[in-house]
């Protein structure tokens, strides 16, 4: 898959209002990235904040990370499509049925959108999987997971970077690794564990990587985003 640098990041919008949202939003030039909605600001703000930034004319992953049962997923995944996300998420946890049944979902959409699923979040070390019974490496439940959903029809995965190689090998090149965690040399590591700069992942297997406060927190957004699409290149 020949992806650009700007094509391959997105840009996390992980704001509480639609406001300043749109306000950062604002400040980055569509065809430099893509943008993320996640739960706070979608739950706040609902369908507006997508129809917002479509017309500004940004790409939207929808980061809802669905997790119920099938069919409930399956009517929330066809949900999201009409709204014409260009992403959307489920959680790999939700199992085999679960996963085929958001499938369904997308599909029968005007305009399918790239369905992915959570594998293990980047936030959770060892010590934190021991402690909701996912004893062993983390990588090993990506692996997993990720083999769940490459078999019920999905288009790829969210997994850290430091998985993305393990995916691509065990499930194929052609099955997306979309990596969050994404932090430059300089930046902080906030709550994020298993972390990489955008080099290390892109050399790793990714193809799109998320990025959100070394970029939204950024003094100048633009300026910040800039930088990094230059890493990346």
């Amino acid at each position: 898959m020949s992806l650009s640098a700007e094509s391959r990041l997105i840009v996390a919008l992980d704001f509480p209002e639609q406001s300043p949202a749109l306000a950062l939003a604002r400040q980055l030039d569509p065809r430099s990235c893509r943008v993320k909605v996640g739960k706070e600001l979608y739950t706040r703000c609902g369908p507006s904040v997508v129809e917002g930034l479509h017309g500004l004319g940004f790409d939207v992953f929808l980061d809802l990370k669905f997790h119920d049962i099938p069919e409930t997923v399956k009517k929330a995944c066809r949900a999201a499509s009409e709204l014409g996300v260009w992403m959307l998420n489920v959680h790999a946890l939700g199992g085999s049925r679960m996963m085929i049944a958001a499938r369904e979902g997308v599909d029968s959409a005007a305009r399918r959108p790239i369905l992915i699923a959570v594998t293990i979040l980047t936030s959770l070390g060892e010590t934190d999987l021991v402690e909701i019974g996912l004893a062993g490496k983390a990588e090993d439940h990506v692996l997993r997971l990720a083999t769940l959903a490459r078999e019920a029809g999905l288009d790829g995965v969210v997994c850290s970077a430091r998985e993305a190689s393990l995916v691509r090998d065990r499930v194929g090149a052609e099955f997306l690794r979309v990596t969050p965690g994404i932090r430059p040399a300089t930046a902080s590591l906030d709550d994020q564990v298993r972390v990489m700069t955008p080099v290390q992942a892109l050399a790793a297997g990714a193809n799109y990587l998320v990025v959100g406060r070394p970029i939204t927190h950024a003094a100048d957004p633009a300026r910040a985003l800039a930088s990094i699409v230059a890493e990346m290149v």
